[in-house]
């Protein structure tokens, strides 16, 4: 695959306090990832262990977006938006671990937990549905008197669903202040994007719903930041929401479980080219926004936090048998 690598812009939004906050926050994404992978091997991991190789730009960038009272409603690959807004370590690896006394009691891992006290809400594994969840939060707010922007994201299999045109329409009808990032990272499970959907972007069906659309590079993350930022003012002048499609490649298979053989290995190569945490720190060192030296010492400390928060956690006990049954049935 001979495609050319585009530069990564310096968008004259972002000053260099962000710079480092970016780059920390994907280099937390990138270490949790790895960090997950060795758990999932080691049998220690449970439920899927969904890789966000590659999209870190994406999720950083655009949670990076939003203010303090507005709301995340993430996905699967979307754990650097979770570090954007402060979600702590050892909080993660407790859900994702399924221990006791995690946000979700131990009976869920991989992330389908919500956090109120840090506006976090997600995910539903039933691609599509989140969207018109993410929708009516914001209509809430909108009769309260509210000015809250929400962010959720879809992938470019899960755009298929009824849910998502659905929550499109009505959002738009409504003009509310919904932020629809499309991580389009080329395949829904093994299904290429050649046999997914027959427009040439994903973007072009906001003209549909009479809302803002745009398709961008989604390793660039302050490209990310600097398009999300446009999305989320004009939702707070109450001009409705924005599908922001955002173009990435799923650097591993589905979950840990999928091979990804079906994956050309001229194209991974390719995108190896494009990895957004390597290219970001070219760029921060380019830029002298960091020294090497000062890059290196930050992603030791990332990796040292990150195996304190692992040791703190793996020895926690499971949750009791009987708290599977707990808020389920109705007296």
């Amino acid at each position: 695959m001979s495609k050319s690598i585009p530069p990564l812009i310096t968008s004259s939004t972002v000053d260099k306090q962000q710079r480092i906050s970016f780059l920390k926050h994907m280099l937390m994404a990138r270490e949790f990832d790895l960090a997950m992978q060795r758990l999932n091997r080691q049998g220690r991991a449970f439920g899927g262990v969904y890789s966000q190789t590659g999209n870190e730009a994406t999720s950083v960038g655009s949670a990076s977006a939003l203010g303090p009272n507005d709301v995340l409603f993430p996905m699967h690959r979307n754990i650097g938006g979770h570090f954007v807004f402060g979600q702590e370590l050892d909080v993660l690896m407790k859900a994702f671990l399924a221990r006791e006394g995690s946000l979700m009691r131990g009976t869920d891992g991989t992330g389908h937990y919500a956090d109120p006290q840090k506006r976090i809400y997600g995910n539903i594994s039933h691609l599509g549905a989140m969207i018109p969840v993410a929708a009516g939060f914001t209509m809430a707010s909108k009769l309260r008197g509210e000015m809250c922007v929400a962010m959720t994201y879809i992938g470019d299999g899960g755009s298929q669903t009824g849910e998502f045109h659905e929550a499109m329409n009505f959002a738009s009808v409504q003009k509310l202040p919904l932020i629809l990032i499309i991580e389009n990272n080329q395949y829904a499970y093994s299904s290429p994007n050649s046999i997914e959907f027959a427009c040439e972007r994903l973007s072009d069906r906001a003209l549909g719903y009479g809302c803002h659309g745009i398709t961008i590079d989604g390793t660039d993350v302050e490209l990310v930041y600097e398009t999300c930022m446009d999305a989320v003012n004009r939702a707070r002048n109450g001009e409705g929401p924005t599908i922001i499609e955002t173009i990435t490649m799923r650097m591993r298979g589905h979950a840990e479980h999928d091979d990804f053989s079906y994956v050309p290995k001229e194209q991974l190569a390719h995108w190896q080219l494009m990895d957004p945490v390597d290219r970001y720190i070219e760029h921060c060192i380019a830029k002298k926004v960091l020294k090497k030296s000062e890059i290196d010492s930050m992603r030791e400390s990332i990796i040292q936090d990150m195996r304190n928060a692992i040791d703190a956690v793996i020895d926690l006990p499971f949750p009791p048998a009987e708290e599977a049954f707990r808020n389920v049935f109705m007296d």
